[in-house]
């Protein structure tokens, strides 16, 4: 046995890379710019934009989005080592598709280059206030905010028609304004160097293949194992990186609410346990009677509900001031916490009352579907030789149910134990939004609709290896159940 277990958690290693690079990898291709999420500010004046640009450098210094992605990558000769350093990601993948066009990164990194000397020019701008005399200054603050717009337009496009519209734009502006004629030369060479790219494109570049390597310093590596400074690794220390709605660190979020998911995932399999088995049981031993036929309508009618459904149910008869206000609507505990020095047995006497309409709507729907797991099972069971051998003996019913055929039986109910795990992570999204429960599936659903993707691929990365250590332990109990079962 603990050979078998010994070569299941070898295994694991290569299955946890594998759940790890899918996660990273949706995480780098998820639409969005996690660093402009980031920073929370506004780009009005100029001082405030050389501020934005700092923190945004910063960002993605934290986030390690200043290095490349993974090992090695795949390219083209036309593309070079370190086109991931460019900090915006539309300004990035413009690059990119203008190399995909024209294949010169020579020329194409000096038409950027000239474009954003161009653009940065700007945010320090200070006009002569002899020129300003005869306009209007809000006029003026506007001329400035288009011509700052038209060229950032122009670093996060590729498209030949667009780029020559806003260069027409920004030409116009700056013949009409003199206060702009700074500016001239600079965007002058803005339009030689994109002229030049056009004349000196080498698109066969695009179809010879290069491998590049990066070594140990790329964002992949950095996830794993950490870098010493902003991230500690998700395989050392379990860091799972930076919400990008709180900025807060996502391992701790997820241990401050892990613990009410598994708390209600196990009360939850515990009570359904407790109930769906007898009945399963004695349904089988008495096929076809009464109680199997209506055990089985009644069940079946439970599991029919839709749990959103009995949760408002129960909350508008048993939590409603116009009914029975017998029990708390929302939360899991009084919205000012426990008391100061209250005790753990205190505290589970407080929050009793909160827990029992939840727990209700986490485990109706498993009893049908265990109790028919285990009559299914039960009957294959009772009319097997050594049972009806048993019966032959003149042992009680009970004991031949109970004592040889219930443990043989188990073995389908410790297959759908081993789900109880991932479970807990994912915890149930719509009960727990009902009841205001601040468990994991209510995180689940806020990350998903805010777009925080860190959340998203921890809980992905979490539920995988639960996965594994669920089916790893439900293998253990196959053989601890039934001895004709043996790992070697």
């Amino acid at each position: 046995m603990l050979q078998y277990i010994l070569k299941r958690v070898f295994i694991f290693i290569p299955t946890l890379i594998a759940i790890t690079l899918l996660g990273f990898i949706i995480s780098v291709n998820a639409p969005g710019d996690p660093v402009e999420r980031m920073v929370r500010s506004s780009i009005e004046d100029n001082a405030r934009s050389s501020n934005v640009v700092e923190e945004k450098r910063a960002w993605r210094e934290k986030l390690g989005l200043d290095l490349p992605v993974f090992y090695f990558s795949l390219t083209s000769l036309s593309r070079p080592d370190t086109l991931y350093k460019i900090e915006d990601r539309n300004e990035r993948e413009a690059l990119d598709r203008l190399i995909s066009i024209y294949g010169n990164w020579d020329a194409i990194q000096v038409y950027h280059q000239s474009l954003s000397k161009f653009y940065l020019s700007q945010l320090s701008f200070v006009a002569d206030t002899n020129q300003l005399k005869e306009y209007d200054k809000n006029a003026v603050l506007e001329t400035l905010n288009q011509l700052k717009f038209e060229a950032s337009a122009i670093q996060g496009t590729y498209d030949k028609a667009v780029i020559d519209v806003k260069m027409i734009k920004i030409t116009t502006l700056l013949s009409t304004y003199p206060f702009l004629e700074k500016f001239k030369l600079e965007f002058e060479m803005v339009k030689q160097n994109f002229s030049a790219i056009e004349k000196t494109g080498t698109s066969w570049k695009n179809y010879v293949p290069r491998i590049a390597f990066y070594g140990f310093k790329n964002q992949y590596h950095r996830w794993l194992f950490g870098d010493g400074k902003f991230s500690k690794g998700l395989l050392l220390h379990g860091d799972f990186g930076t919400s990008y709605v709180t900025r807060q660190p996502i391992s701790d979020v997820i241990y401050s609410k892990i613990g009410w998911s598994f708390f209600f995932s196990m009360l939850s399999v515990l009570l359904a346990y407790l109930v769906s088995i007898p009945i399963g049981v004695r349904a089988a031993a008495k096929r076809g009677s009464r109680f199997d036929k209506s055990s089985s309508i009644v069940l079946f009618l439970l599991y029919s509900m839709p749990s959103f459904w009995l949760a408002t149910l129960l909350l508008m008869t048993f939590s409603n001031t116009d009914a029975l206000a017998w029990l708390p609507a929302s939360g899991v505990k009084p919205a000012l916490g426990y008391p100061d020095g209250a005790s753990f047995w205190e505290m589970v006497k407080i929050s009793f009352p909160y827990i029992i309409l939840p727990a209700i709507c986490y485990t109706y729907s498993s009893f049908a579907f265990l109790s028919r797991t285990m009559r299914v099972a039960m009957l294959d069971v009772v009319n097997q030789d050594y049972i009806r051998t048993a019966r032959a003996k003149g042992l009680p019913e009970n004991k031949v149910i109970w004592k040889h055929g219930f443990r043989n039986a188990l073995l389908p109910i410790i297959t759908v134990f081993a789900n109880v795990f991932p479970a807990a992570i994912g915890g149930s999204v719509i009960i727990e939004s009902i009841f205001t429960i601040p468990g994991m599936g209510s995180e689940a659903i806020y990350a998903i609709q805010t777009n925080n993707y860190p959340m998203i691929i921890a809980i992905l990365t979490i539920t995988g290896f639960l996965t594994l250590v669920g089916y790893l332990i439900s293998d253990i109990l196959y053989a601890i159940v039934d001895p004709r079962i043996s790992y070697k």
